[in-house]
């Protein structure tokens, strides 16, 4: 199909933005982009120069060395997807981890961070055929994107999904952590001055609490394939 369309998903975190963009640019043929992995990647590269701990956050450091963290995503063809890379070093797997989640949201709502990353993204997007998932994708990156979701679900749901994800990759968490750092990402994001989470009011809201992949990936499918009939 010659037709190429942007499609935007938001969401809360845990809500499988991911799983479903991954589906739907695999079966489009288009373009996808994990905006999550780059505000992870921004948060490694605080944590590793030891910008952000559990005990300070040096805000203006991070803003002066921006231009020092430089990001791209190479595709991994025995994975089917791409991955991300700061510095042209591999940190797919560092930035999935329960401690960089524990960060991310407030190095997300630095202004100046959000401007860097939001830049790289419209750029990314500007030839549409792409699928991008995060926060503010369709209220700021991609406001005239012709297909918007916005993804939520329960916090038990998405923390114990989340849980069973980390102690499958070999990671020592617990439920109550896991738990604990969705509530607390949940309220970062959603009054974060800098673009918070919310959904855009011509988004198509899904809840996915009671939902298998399979049937999310029919659902929304459905929605993109009605779309394109239609541009």
């Amino acid at each position: 199909m010659n037709i190429k369309i942007t499609i935007a998903i938001d969401g809360y975190s845990s809500t499988g933005k991911s799983t479903i963009a991954k589906q739907l640019a695999n079966q489009l043929g288009y373009v996808y982009v994990d905006s999550g992995a780059m505000y992870r990647a921004m948060t490694f590269f605080a944590m590793k120069n030891e910008f952000i701990s559990k005990d300070h956050f040096d805000v203006t450091s991070l803003i002066e060395n921006l231009d020092k963290a430089q990001l791209k995503f190479i595709y991994n063809p025995s994975i089917g997807f791409a991955e991300m890379y700061l510095n042209d070093e591999n940190i797919e797997k560092a930035i999935r981890t329960l401690e960089v989640s524990n960060f991310v949201s407030q190095v997300a709502a630095i202004s100046e961070v959000r401007k860097k990353l939001v830049t790289i993204q419209k750029e990314m997007g500007k030839n549409k055929g792409v699928v991008m998932d995060g926060r503010d994708i369709g209220t700021v990156v991609f406001t005239d994107a012709e297909i918007k979701i916005f993804m939520t679900s329960s916090a038990e749901t998405r923390a114990k999904r989340r849980f069973d994800e980390l102690i499958e990759k070999g990671q020592e968490v617990s439920y109550d952590d896991v738990y604990t750092n969705v509530v607390a990402r949940d309220r970062v994001d959603t009054t974060r001055k800098d673009s918070p989470l919310v959904k855009a009011d011509e988004a198509i809201e899904i809840d996915n609490s009671n939902l298998t992949k399979e049937e999310q990936f029919a659902i929304i499918l459905k929605l993109v394939e009605e779309k394109l009939r239609d541009v």
